[in-house]
C-alpha cells in the first residue's frame, strides 16, 4: 500500500466514523473563529469554549476587541493559560482586521499569518472552515496520529502539513484533520491508543508493527 492509498483508505474509513466533520471551537463570524483558534493554543477546546462566551458579550467584533484594555482581555482569557501574549495578540490582530483588512480576514496563508498571533495551523483553518479552500490543520492530534499512521515520518507541523497536502484529495483535507481530531479524543489517545477497537488498525503502521 502507498502512501496515497493508504491516506484514501483513512480518509475512506474517518468518513465512515465521524461523519459530521466540524471544529470544536465554539464561534458565531469568521473572526470570533480566528480569536478562539489563537486561544486554543497549547489550551484545550472545551476550555476556550469555557471562556469565549464571556469575552465574545463584552468584544463581539473586531471593532470593539481592537480599542480593549489589554488588562481586562487578561482577565478574561487567564484560564486559557500565556494569557499575557494571547491578549496582546487578540487586541493586535483585531486592530489589523479593522485597519489594514477593512473588517474582512485575508483569505491566503500568506496575508493571514501577518496577522498578529496567527501561525500557518490557525491560518489553515481560517483558510478551510471559513474559505472552504483545501487546508491541513497540522495540530497536535494530526501530527501524532499521521505518523503512527505512517503518512508522515516528521514532526514539524509545516512539514506535515505539506507532506499531507500531498497525499490527500484537495477537497477532503480540511474535513480529513478535523476528523483525525475527533478520533484522537475518542479512540487513538495519546499515550494510550486504543488499538483494538480503531478501525483504522487495517492501514495504521504502528499496528501492523505491534501487533
Amino acid at each position: 500500500m502507498t502512501k496515497k492509498q493508504r491516506a484514501l483508505s483513512v480518509c475512506d474509513i474517518l468518513k465512515k466514523d465521524y461523519p459530521e466533520a466540524v471544529c470544536q471551537l465554539n464561534a458565531d463570524t469568521p473572526f470570533q473563529l480566528l480569536v478562539a483558534t489563537r486561544l486554543s493554543a497549547q489550551c484545550t477546546d472545551a476550555r476556550v469554549n469555557l471562556v469565549t462566551p464571556a469575552l465574545f458579550e463584552k468584544y463581539p467584533t473586531e471593532n470593539e476587541l481592537a480599542e480593549a484594555d489589554i488588562t481586562d482581555v487578561e482577565s478574561l482569557i487567564h484560564s486559557c493559560g500565556f494569557y499575557h501574549g494571547k491578549a496582546r495578540d487578540l487586541v493586535g490582530m483585531a486592530a489589523a482586521v479593522r485597519d489594514i483588512y477593512n473588517g474582512t480576514l485575508p483569505d491566503s496563508i500568506e496575508e493571514l499569518t501577518k496577522l498578529p498571533g496567527v501561525g500557518r495551523k490557525t491560518a489553515n483553518l481560517i483558510m478551510g472552515d471559513v474559505y472552504k479552500k483545501p487546508a491541513v490543520v497540522a495540530d497536535t492530534h494530526v501530527i501524532r496520529i499521521t505518523n503512527l499512521l505512517g503518512l508522515v515520518n516528521v514532526k514539524d507541523p509545516k512539514k506535515v502539513e505539506l507532506e499531507l497536502k500531498k497525499l490527500l484529495p484537495p477537497e477532503e483535507s480540511n474535513d480529513f484533520c478535523h476528523r483525525i481530531v475527533l478520533h484522537g479524543r475518542a479512540v487513538c489517545i495519546a499515550r494510550r491508543p486504543n488499538c483494538e477497537i480503531c478501525n483504522l488498525k487495517i492501514a495504521c503502521k504502528y499496528y501492523q508493527k505491534n501487533n
